[in-house]
């Protein structure tokens, strides 16, 4: 038996998750009165552009971004991945500069990613229902 989830339960779930994340990365910064880890909001909603600009194959027009190769996706992948990375380590950084406190850079990091995983996972779900509906219209 094939449990199928709405599309308006996804969305409600999601939007849930993304305000949990970014209800911690605010508390954060409200709760100790020092705005440096909304930085990393930033950070975190610009880490999966890359995937999504180099993810498709309508940029093929070069030979470094043939359909044959894989340079545009992986460089996507690099950039995506030194987002996140650069996301989980700036509140380490502020907490290192002593800008920031322990309990602040936990959440930050913790909503942080957080944010990033649920816009992953939002494309991901969202992605995978419109191919299933493109199979099912031709197919």
């Amino acid at each position: 038996m094939q449990f199928k989830v709405s599309p308006l339960t996804k969305i409600i779930s999601l939007s849930v998750f993304l305000a949990l994340g970014f209800l911690l990365v605010i508390l954060s910064c409200a709760l100790f009165h020092n705005y440096y880890p909304l930085f990393d909001i930033l950070v975190f909603i610009l880490a999966p552009i890359p995937n999504s600009i180099f993810g498709s194959r309508s940029y093929a027009s070069s030979d470094f971004m043939s359909p044959s190769s894989n340079n545009g996706k992986d460089l996507g992948h690099f950039l995506t991945g030194m987002f996140v990375a650069s996301g989980i380590a700036l509140p380490l950084v502020f907490y290192h500069c002593q800008l920031i406190g322990s309990v602040s850079c936990a959440m930050s990091m913790i909503g942080g990613l957080i944010i990033y995983s649920s816009i992953v996972i939002f494309s991901w779900f969202f992605h995978s229902s419109w191919e299933n509906d493109e199979d099912n219209l031709f197919g």
